[in-house]
C-alpha cells in the first residue's frame, strides 16, 4: 500500500487553509499545517477534524514569510517531516482596506512581503526535492481582486496580479520536471478576511474619499450577506486543482470569481470599469471634481 500524498498548506490556522487542511486530511492526505502560531491553530486543526495529536498524517510546522530563518527552519521541518510534498498551498495573506492615497508605503511593503515574496521563498526552498522527486503541484490562492483591480483594495489587488503573473512564469519553468501549477481565483467566503477583524483598516473616514466610503461600506456588507458561501467549499475545489494534471491550470472556485472571469474575458476594460463603479456605488468621472456637483454613481 503506497503511502498517502502530503501537502503543505500556509495560513492553515484559520478560514480557507483551516478548512482546506481539514477537507485534506479527511480525503487521506499528509498535512502539513504551516502557520505563525502552531499550538492555538493545532488546536483548532484536531478539534475540527477530530485528529488524534499523535496521527503523523497531521503535524504543525511554524512559518512566518516575513522571516527568511523562520521559512529556512519551516523547510528542514518539512524535509524532515515529508521528504518531498507532492503539493505546496500558498493561501497564507493579508488583506487591507483604504484608497491609494490612505495606504502607506509600509502597508504595501507588508503586503508584498506577506503575500508574494514569502511565498517565492518558501517555493524556492522546497523546488529542488520536487524536482527530484519528479511530480507534485503548486497552488496559488488568488482572488476576483487579482483579475480586476478593486477600488479601495490597490494593494491586495496588486499582490494577487502579481502573484499570478509569477505562477505562469513559474509554471512554464518547471513543467518539464513534472511539477504543475494552478492558479485559484477566490470568490466571497465566509471567513474572517473579508471582515472588519481579519483586515487592516486604513481608510480615512471624514477624508475627500468619505462618499465612496461610506457607499462601499454599506453594498459590501449587504453583498457579503448573501454572497459568502462555506469554506468547504472552497476546500473541495482546492483538492480538484492539486488533482490537476495540466501544466498550468487556472479557475475560479465560486459563482461570483466565475462570472468575474467571464464578464473580463467579453467585456472591454471600459465597460469592466464602468460595471464595477457602478455596483460598487462610486460616482462618475468628474462628478467630483472642485466646484461640481456630487452627482450620483450612474
Amino acid at each position: 500500500m503506497s503511502a498517502p500524498r502530503s501537502v503543505v498548506i500556509t495560513g492553515a490556522s484559520r478560514g480557507l487553509g483551516l478548512a482546506s487542511a481539514a477537507h485534506l486530511y479527511r480525503a487521506g492526505w499528509t498535512v502539513v499545517a504551516a502557520m505563525r502560531s502552531v499550538d492555538s491553530g493545532l488546536t483548532r486543526l484536531y478539534e475540527v477534524t477530530g485528529a488524534d495529536p499523535s496521527d503523523p498524517r497531521l503535524v504543525g510546522v511554524r512559518l512566518d514569510l516575513t522571516d527568511p530563518e523562520s521559512i529556512s527552519a519551516a523547510a528542514s521541518d518539512i524535509a524532515t517531516t515529508v521528504g518531498a510534498p507532492y503539493g505546496l498551498v500558498h493561501n497564507a495573506g493579508i488583506t487591507a482596506a483604504g484608497m491609494v492615497e490612505e495606504t502607506s508605503i509600509a502597508l504595501w511593503e507588508n503586503m508584498f512581503a506577506t503575500n508574494l515574496f514569502g511565498a517565492v521563498a518558501l517555493t524556492r526552498a522546497l523546488l529542488p526535492s520536487m524536482r527530484a522527486a519528479g511530480r507534485g503541484r503548486i497552488v496559488l490562492v488568488s482572488s476576483e481582486s487579482g483579475v480586476r483591480g478593486m477600488p479601495a483594495t490597490a494593494p491586495y489587488s496588486s499582490v494577487k496580479a502579481a502573484l499570478e503573473r509569477w505562477g505562469e512564469s513559474m509554471a512554464g519553468e518547471i513543467g518539464p520536471f513534472g511539477i504543475g501549477v494552478s492558479v485559484l481565483i477566490t470568490g466571497t467566503y465566509d471567513t474572517d478576511s473579508i471582515t472588519d477583524a481579519g483586515t487592516t483598516d486604513c481608510r480615512v473616514l471624514d477624508g475627500p474619499y468619505a462618499r465612496h466610503h461610506r457607499t462601499m461600506d454599506r453594498r459590501g456588507r449587504a453583498a457579503m450577506r448573501y454572497a459568502a458561501r462555506s469554506p468547504e467549499l472552497f476546500a473541495a475545489g482546492l483538492a480538484k486543482a492539486l488533482n490537476s494534471a495540466k501544466p498550468f491550470d487556472r479557475r475560479a472556485v465560486g459563482p461570483d470569481a466565475r462570472m468575474l472571469m467571464v464578464a473580463g474575458r467579453v467585456l472591454p476594460p471600459s465597460a469592466m470599469h464602468h460595471m464595477i463603479r457602478m455596483m460598487m456605488g462610486i460616482p462618475r468621472f468628474g462628478a467630483m471634481r472642485s466646484g461640481a456637483a456630487d452627482g450620483d454613481a450612474p
